[in-house]
């Protein structure tokens, strides 16, 4: 598919399906080594996670974008509506008595990666959830899934294109067919469970940061690779890279494209979050897709 269309938004309609996180971000020298303490600066904080960061991708890159989530009945989830509101993404969220669940992420000043705390339940949005519209899913392009039951998974299967993350393992596995799913290779827990899901999927896209990454079709494929795309700037931190690679490759499927013309497409989102400050100050847009390079014509 051609992107000659200048800085117009892709033409697609896609949401995710998924979970919101509410970070605190701090810098860091170096991690501490136990029982030491290190000071921590530039301290901010965004309503995150998987779900969240996709969210605003697709956003950016489509000029509109919805999630499907839940949040607890408390001010952060009250802000975190909010703020992804303000990023331009339609937040449908279930309520829930339990508090918006929190994290704090640390960023290596070093290496630049970053390491994550979680605190307390993650909060998921069900098939059973009377607020939410799941019969709007039917007519997306394409929807990405990283947290919510079987019954939310059924029901974002009604979708043309369905593109899911390891994370939402639980829901996984039980015969329904994904069109994608998107693994790191350097998180142990996503390819520990991804023996019992990879029969449902027809691709497995397997990401390594900055060495690219691979992608298998059907159960005896040899697996084909990608290279990285450059980074558009100094490297900054790596929160958000792999959410912002998977909502571009979901988008990319949905317009239409070849498998190796959306991975290309998700290469640079991944490499342009990598330049900015937490997951939203650098996320490629519409406006950075012209002109097309050759990968993606």
């Amino acid at each position: 598919m051609s992107m000659s269309a200048g800085s117009k938004p892709l033409p697609v309609n896609v949401a995710v399906v998924g979970h919101v996180e509410w970070v605190e971000f701090a810098r860091v020298e170096r991690m501490p080594a136990p029982g030491e303490i290190v000071e921590g600066s530039d301290l901010f904080r965004e309503p995150a996670g998987g779900g969240a960061v996709a969210a605003v991708q697709m956003a950016r890159l489509c000029g509109q974008a919805t999630l499907v989530t839940a949040l607890g009945e408390d001010q952060l989830g009250q802000d975190a509506r909010a703020r992804l509101s303000e990023l331009g993404v339609r937040v449908l969220a279930a309520p829930r008595a339990a508090p918006t669940r929190r994290a704090v992420t640390m960023v290596d000043n070093r290496e630049h990666e970053r390491t994550i705390i979680t605190l307390g339940e993650r909060l998921e949005p069900s098939g059973e959830d009377p607020e939410l519209p799941w019969q709007e899913l039917a007519e997306m392009d394409a929807i990405y899934f990283t947290a919510g039951d079987i019954l939310a998974l059924r029901a974002a299967r009604k979708a043309p294109v369905l593109v899911a993350s390891p994370r939402a393992w639980h829901a996984l596995g039980h015969g329904v067919a994904l069109d994608a799913l998107v693994t790191s290779l350097a998180d142990p827990s996503e390819q520990a469970g991804l023996g019992r899901v990879r029969d449902d999927a027809r691709l497995i896209v397997r990401t390594e940061g900055q060495r690219g990454g691979s992608w298998l079709e059907g159960h005896d494929a040899t697996a084909r690779s990608w290279a990285a795309a450059e980074p558009p700037g100094p490297l900054v931190d790596t929160y958000g890279c792999g959410d912002s690679f998977a909502a571009g490759f979901t988008c990319g499927l949905a317009a239409g494209m070849e498998v190796p013309a959306a991975l290309a497409l998700a290469a640079r989102c991944g490499a342009v979050c990598l330049t900015g400050r937490g997951p939203y100050q650098r996320q490629l847009s519409a406006e950075d897709l012209s002109p097309a390079s050759p990968a993606e014509r």
